[in-house]
């Protein structure tokens, strides 16, 4: 087998586990794709960020449109969350070349300790 085809293996079944994740948890898949790209891809923490959220946004447009397809979208009450998650997406693209690794590391650490927090506690 060629070293492309071999190569392919892995990032399917990043991608795959990164699909599942986001499909049954409603997001989430980033969690396991940036360490993998950082690993796999020797990507640094900068460009597996940004691949991260290429990969996931057609992740999440499917998983949202099973969601509606099987009547567990309630659209008017995810309009205002969008509209808000667009302005704070533009803004924390604009940023995010300018913030250092180190507190991208910190601010995602934290955000998957509040995640996992809340998920427990709640």
């Amino acid at each position: 087998m060629s070293e492309t085809k071999r190569s392919w293996v892995p990032a399917a079944v990043a991608g795959g586990a990164a699909g599942l994740v986001n499909g049954f948890f409603g997001g989430g898949g980033g969690m396991i794709l940036v360490p993998l790209l950082m690993a796999r891809c020797d990507l640094d923490r900068r460009k597996a960020f940004a691949c991260s959220v290429a990969i996931i946004f057609p992740l999440c447009a499917l998983s949202a449109g099973i969601y509606f397809w099987k009547g567990n979208l309630d659209v008017l009450t995810a309009l205002p969350y969008l509209a808000g998650g667009l302005v704070g997406g533009l803004i924390g693209g604009k940023i995010f070349k300018k913030v250092s690794v180190l507190w991208l590391k910190r601010a995602f650490s934290l955000l998957i300790l509040y995640g996992a927090w809340t998920s427990l506690t709640g």
